[in-house]
């Protein structure tokens, strides 16, 4: 694919390779032999016998995040039954993304300079501190304090892992190594809730904080059985605080994945903002199912979303890149555009695993897009960057997912949420053309210095 003179690794469009032997095939006159491909299951399980570096970041990965979506429902609960008011969960909400964008636009060099291992250590455990505290708040403002404190590790958590991810694997497994991590991920974003829903009810929501806090001790010792080489290859040199921000911005404007993922997931997440909010209204109010419709549909977009993960890694290796990613944003629209004309919350449910799955295929994409689209040096600001503007995207999507819920009602957000996805999808055929990169890449040069940078 065409590059910028930014330094990245080269990339072969698959295009490239027609006509050659496929390896290690046999070209015959009968045409080509390929060597029979191993279960999916199988090659998935291997990777984590290959890098047993890998299997301790995928259970580091799986405790934190079980008990951040268990705390979560216990964060809520607690906040509301203290004010009974919903200006304060929105406090809450925003609590727990707004320190993103702040990381994004300040510290995301920080990820690239320092090391990525320390840095997840010493988010799990301030997490861990901040969860310790909690039982002992005493108002709302303190539990949302704390909570914006939380949020704050998380956003050099998650972009420290996924940086440091290619290089924990060998290029080849790093398809189903991110399909791996992201299918942890969305399982405990179904299962945390209902654990921490059953926590809450029958102990109250403290017994969920010292279990969340336990969780991040677990996660902090699993990282320290990592190498710090293997998630960093060496710590970038600083040309100065602002100057370093700069490269970041300009990297992300300038290279073709992280430019792709750029304009394609900030157009989708504003369609994903619609379907969030109005999905309890589709729920309650359109199909007249209640608590339980608005349960199930949340559950089957749980289940979709790691169906969808888990399948991208494998589809990644057999398709370009593009197709995958606009097939899986396709996906989205249409299951998103059948769930608004269902004529029930079961016919909903099901069409929404259908936009579910797409999701998760397209998040998995989106990590690979930026890992082999930027070099190690640089890659933790790309991914704090692209974070902090999809969190934009997905608070004023909200915004204005409320107003137009309430005047048009949830069909039709969710009609106009499949129309905005339908785009994004064209979107991304057209800027992922020729994004494929090779799966031998030479190492990433430095960024040259540009004037002004």
């Amino acid at each position: 694919m065409p590059l910028p003179a930014c330094g990245f690794a080269s990339e072969l469009p698959l295009d490239d390779l027609k006509g050659q032997p496929a390896c290690p095939g046999v070209t015959g006159g009968a045409g080509t032999f390929r060597p029979p491909v191993r279960p999916s299951v199988r090659r998935q399980l291997e990777l984590f016998h290959r890098s047993p570096s890998f299997g301790m970041l995928f259970l580091a990965a799986f405790g934190s995040g079980l008990g951040t979506w268990l705390a979560f429902v216990a964060l809520t609960v607690d906040v509301f039954d203290r004010t009974h008011s919903g200006p304060w969960v929105s406090a809450l909400l925003i609590a727990d993304f707004l320190p993103m964008i702040l990381i994004g636009l300040v510290f995301g060099p920080l990820l690239d300079r320092l090391s990525r291992r320390w840095l997840a250590v010493a988010a799990d455990l301030a997490r861990f501190g901040v969860f310790c505290a909690l039982p002992f708040a005493t108002s709302a403002a303190q539990i949302v304090t704390l909570a914006a404190a939380a949020g704050f590790a998380t956003g050099f958590f998650r972009p420290a892992v996924y940086a440091g991810l290619p290089n924990l694997v060998d290029d080849a497994d790093l398809p189903r190594a991110n399909s791996l991590l992201q299918t942890i991920e969305n399982a405990t974003t179904t299962a945390g809730p209902l654990v921490g829903g059953i926590l809450v009810s029958t102990s109250g929501p403290d017994t969920a904080y010292w279990i969340n806090a336990a969780t991040f001790v677990v996660s902090a010792l699993l990282l320290l059985r990592i190498p710090g080489r293997l998630l960093q290859a060496r710590p970038a040199q600083s040309r100065g605080h602002l100057r370093d921000l700069r490269a970041g911005f300009a990297l992300v404007r300038h290279a073709r994945p992280l430019l792709t993922v750029l304009v394609v997931w900030n157009v989708a997440m504003l369609a994903n903002a619609g379907v969030n909010v109005a999905e309890v209204v589709l729920a309650k109010v359109s199909f007249h199912s209640g608590d339980f419709g608005f349960g199930l549909l949340v559950a089957a977009a749980g289940l979709g979303l790691a169906g969808g993960s888990l399948a991208a890694g494998p589809l990644l290796e057999r398709r370009r890149t593009r197709e995958v990613y606009g097939g899986s944003l396709a996906l989205m629209a249409v299951g998103t555009a059948l769930a608004a004309v269902s004529p029930n919350v079961w016919v909903a449910a099901a069409c929404v695993v259908v936009s579910g799955a797409g999701n998760g295929s397209t998040v998995v994409c989106n990590a690979l897009l930026v890992q082999r689209g930027a070099p190690d040096e640089l890659r933790g600001r790309a991914f704090t960057v692209l974070m902090s503007s999809t969190a934009v995207s997905l608070g004023a999507g909200m915004i204005a997912a409320g107003l137009v819920t309430n005047a048009l009602g949830a069909r039709w957000v969710w009609g106009i949420a499949a129309a905005v996805l339908a785009l994004a999808a064209a979107l991304g055929l057209s800027l992922a053309r020729g994004v494929d990169v090779a799966r031998e890449a030479p190492e990433a040069t430095p960024l040259p210095v540009v004037p002004g940078y």
